[in-house]
């Protein structure tokens, strides 16, 4: 392999495809009663269709506001955001949000859940296709004998499971990540990484996500994004992440270029941005 200086790491990564999803010159500045507070400041970053990138950093470098103008919750200061060469203004079934609190409405079964995003997304659908769709992504995620369970009769994992069917139920372009699985036991975390991971093969859906475990990031993206701290949070770098897929866990983690990765992820976050509780 290659040296992380000339094969891992890299500002902008060399695009040999049409951009995809394209973030441009994005800011975000709020105003305070004090002035004007820049939360993000000149970010920008290309990403392939297919690709599955994974953003890093500290609390409060802005990355769920990043995330949040690319679903269309927030709209940038400046700068654009750009899905398939159209300027993202609005949220739309395109970009589908799995959050790390689950969202789901707690009278509503597993299955009622999905349908709801069904409904909204499909109106035109008979309601045998619409109930076929939810079985489908329930399925996918090993819910089928769940589906009729309400959010309180449900683990961590598996409330995790049915917001992440509710977001592919609805066919998205993109999905974003924020945290998904960061309240959870590492072992309910590892095994729905490996299912994701999976999901993710087989669909070849675009992913944005937020993590702060180098680990996950490591064994999940094709790319690591690192924030540098805020105010005014940038991209410091991006490391290319070259294991190849399929991915077996145990096998990069005795991969030496693994810990050189991680070392490198780690001396960003800890030395050269350590975070400052001031």
């Amino acid at each position: 392999m290659q040296t992380l200086n000339d094969a891992a790491l890299s500002n902008q990564a060399t695009l040999t495809r049409d951009p995809y999803l394209v973030i441009e010159n994005v800011s975000k500045v709020y105003p305070t009663p004090t002035g004007s507070y820049t939360v993000l400041e000149n970010i920008n970053l290309t990403v392939q269709e297919g690709e599955f990138i994974c953003v890093i950093g500290h609390s409060g470098c802005g990355k769920s506001t990043l995330l949040d103008m690319v679903a269309g919750f927030r709209k940038p200061s400046g700068g654009e955001v750009r899905l398939q060469e159209q300027s993202i203004q609005e949220p739309g079934p395109d970009r589908m949000v799995v959050f790390q609190n689950y969202s789901l409405l707690p009278w509503l079964t597993a299955f009622e859940n999905v349908l709801l995003g069904v409904n909204s997304v499909y109106p035109e659908k008979s309601q045998s296709d619409k109930e076929a769709i939810v079985r489908e992504h329930l399925a996918l995620v090993g819910l089928t004998e769940a589906a009729n369970k309400k959010p309180g009769a449900l683990s961590g994992g598996m409330k995790q499971r049915v917001s992440i069917a509710r977001a592919l139920a609805l066919r998205p372009k993109v999905l974003i990540l924020d945290e998904p699985f960061g309240a959870l036991d590492p072992i309910t975390r590892e095994e729905l990484q490996e299912e994701l991971v999976k999901i993710w093969q087989d669909h070849q859906i675009t992913v944005l996500m937020i993590t702060h475990d180098i680990d996950e990031a490591l064994f999940l993206s094709d790319r690591l994004v690192m924030m540098t701290n805020g105010p005014a949070a940038n991209i410091g770098e991006v490391l290319n992440i070259p294991f190849e897929r399929p991915r077996d866990r145990a096998r990069i983690m005795e991969d030496p270029n693994y810990y050189e990765l991680r070392n490198y992820a780690l001396d960003f976050l800890y030395r050269r941005f350590a975070h400052d509780e001031e």
